[in-house]
């Protein structure tokens, strides 16, 4: 159980105590700061019968004990905890004895100040020795102090034991309560970004005909404010951390693509993330002139791993031009055009006199997925240029148009079953033949002018191939899109780049074939996901095991995943307004409305969304029919 509000962190398991055991503990920018919290009262410890988050940064136990001799089964004393990713755990015992009782409670305190990767790789050193400081407990080492305090002051506080200890007398019915407060030295209180009234993320809400519809959106949107981070130097610009706990740096890509899938809640995290990775943009002269840095990404057993960097920097024109659409500000537009541009520019050199984007590793392949990102760079990127009054649109479009042509020759791979799209080429033109997830990046071609989305590089008969492939038992384990067929060798169901489902990807997909038409397909993928995150309590985690969903099964969690994860939870945005099918154009001042016409999930509304600036809400009926119930002023509704 993560409780999240970066910085912070308090990573637990469903007992509630911090054992200081794996990975338990509080955790302030990447160290742990506590990593034992044990709580025993009338010298035993509680048998909790409860744990589950109430929010991202917070999770509740309630646990139960006897404290009256000989008063048979029942429990006459509840122990509850309420947890906080700012370093705060209140604990309140309640009395529903008949006559009063003496409490003693102790709390055993412990932390070893070690780092989140030397927890992960097992290298963790003793406790700390700790020492009396006013109501509570401190450590110190070389790598700077903790403290915890107490309110009320505990009775007796023992360095050498690292206990606080209170004698409570509570009167029939009545309660008292402890606040411990976990501080690091130098270091100001928690103050989660998504909670402030300057959220980059309006609250929307969902109602619907399925009940878990709400549950998903309401989460998805707490689990996002979770995880943004301002940047160090410009505290006006927020982006996402990646996913906790491993992950919780800016990710480029990763933040790219997140703020994507959240245009629906605004355009201000666009804005905020694209400064803060303008920043970090290459510049001056050379092959590198433009790009904005990435790591190297693990892609599978069939392929080296990829170029986050190259993702990246493709992702950036997208996000702009299609903020753009959403109602992101001229002035805004303007600031961020000449990043853009630069990116434009690195994609025309890199492909040079060629058809393809090569790999930037030396030797590498021509991957699909990437052709597919840059194909919609240049197109929605020409769009933006042209609409900025900025030259150089019609040479991204020559050079698509190019690209399509060659792409749909040399990609693609005939077979009995009806052909599919290679994952890759090898530098001497092999086709790398296996049918992966990856593949759903073909009809993700972006949002164009007037509600209608760029052409894709796949023609329309290979795209209804793709379409029947993706939402075929060998893709669709009935929990989300597989990352890699089950007919393909070095299939695993757990395998991060082999088999897994990943939610990004699954709700690109879905994203994709209802834009493209293929309801049937678009909607077996979306009651997948949200079956798979009812099982997660609505939570999702970045991926999860790609195993066949039977009656009575559950998905398996990923013993490696982010959760919550900043693409997961803007994946369950896009997966819901993807069903109203919500194509702004506000410089045009218009929004075209192409929901699923087979409604997969019934009546559903969504509320509190922005578009042009505005709240904007949308209604779909069971019968597929859209309705706007809430737009800006002068906004008209688009053919």
């Amino acid at each position: 159980m993560i409780c999240i509000a970066l910085p912070g962190l308090a990573i637990s398991t469903e007992q509630g105590q911090l054992t200081g055991q794996g990975l338990e503990g509080y955790y302030r920018a990447g160290r742990r700061v506590l990593s034992r919290c044990q709580v025993r009262v009338a010298g035993r410890e509680p048998l909790v019968v409860q744990a589950r988050m109430t929010s991202a940064d917070r999770a509740r136990f309630v646990g139960a004990l006897r404290a009256t001799p000989h008063g048979g089964p029942d429990p006459d004393v509840m122990v509850e905890r309420t947890r906080s990713a700012d370093g705060t755990e209140r604990i309140t015992l309640r009395s529903a004895a008949t006559r009063p009782l003496r409490l003693p409670m102790e709390v055993a305190l412990g932390t070893d100040f070690a780092d989140l990767g030397a927890i992960a790789a097992g290298a963790v050193g003793p406790e700390l020795p700790a020492s009396v400081q006013d109501s509570g407990l401190r450590w110190s080492c070389a790598a700077g102090t903790a403290y915890v305090t107490a309110e009320p002051a505990p009775a007796d506080a023992l360095a050498s034991a690292g206990l606080l200890r209170w004698d409570f007398d509570v009167p029939p019915g009545g309660s008292v309560t402890v606040e411990l407060r976990v501080h690091l030295d130098g270091a100001g209180p928690v103050r989660a970004v998504g909670r402030a009234a300057t959220s980059p993320l309006s609250p929307a809400q969902a109602t619907g005909d399925d009940p878990r519809i709400p549950l998903l959106l309401r989460t998805s949107i707490d689990d996002l404010g979770a995880l943004l981070v301002r940047d160090p130097d410009h505290p006006a610009d927020t982006h996402l951390a990646a996913g906790a706990p491993w992950r919780c740096g800016l990710a480029p890509a990763e933040a790219l693509a997140a703020a994507r899938m959240t245009l629906p809640l605004g355009t201000r995290l666009a804005t905020g993330t694209l400064r803060s990775l303008a920043r970090t943009q290459v510049t001056g002269h050379g092959p590198r002139a433009g790009l904005i840095p990435g790591p190297r990404r693990d892609a599978g057993a069939h392929l080296p791993p990829g170029c986050t960097g190259t993702e990246a920097t493709l992702l950036f024109p997208v996000l702009l031009a299609e903020a753009r659409r959403w109602g992101l500000p001229d002035h805004e537009t303007e600031e961020l055009l000449p990043a853009a541009e630069r990116c434009l520019a690195w994609l025309l050199a890199a492909v040079g006199e060629g058809a393809y984007l090569p790999d930037p590793q030396p030797g590498g392949p021509v991957r699909c997925e990437t052709q597919a990102q840059a194909h919609r760079a240049a197109l929605l990127g020409a769009d933006l240029l042209d609409a900025c009054g900025r030259p150089g649109g019609d040479g991204l479009r020559d050079w698509a148009r190019t690209l399509r042509t060659a792409f749909r020759q040399d990609f693609w791979v005939d077979d009995p079953g009806g052909g599919r799209p290679a994952a890759a080429r090898t530098p001497d033109g092999r086709p790398v033949t296996h049918l992966g997830a990856t593949a759903a990046h073909l009809l993700d071609t972006g949002l164009l002018g007037g509600g209608g989305h760029a052409p894709g590089l796949l023609d329309r008969v290979q795209t209804e191939q793709l379409a029947r492939l993706l939402g075929s038992p060998i893709m669709d384990s009935g929990w989300g899109l597989r990352g890699l067929s089950t007919k393909e060798v070095g299939h695993n169901p757990f395998g991060h780049r082999s088999g897994a489902v990943r939610v990004h990807e699954t709700a690109i997909a879905v994203a994709g074939l209802a834009a493209a038409g293929y309801e049937k397909e678009a909607g077996s993928l979306a009651r997948g996901v949200l079956a798979a995150a009812e099982a997660f309590d609505h939570r999702l985690p970045e991926m999860y095991a790609g195993e066949q969903r039977t009656e009575g099964s559950a998905p398996l969690p990923h013993p490696a995943a982010c959760r919550p994860a900043a693409t997961a939870a803007a994946a369950g945005v896009l997966l819901l307004t993807s069903l109203a099918g919500i194509r702004p154009d506000a410089p045009a001042g218009t929004v075209t409305l192409r929901p699923l016409r087979s409604a997969p999930l019934g009546e559903i509304g969504l509320t509190g969304l922005r578009v042009a600036g505005a709240p904007f809400s949308v209604r779909v009926s069971r019968l597929g029919l859209a309705m706007v119930e809430e737009a800006a002023d002068g906004l008209q509704l688009g053919a």
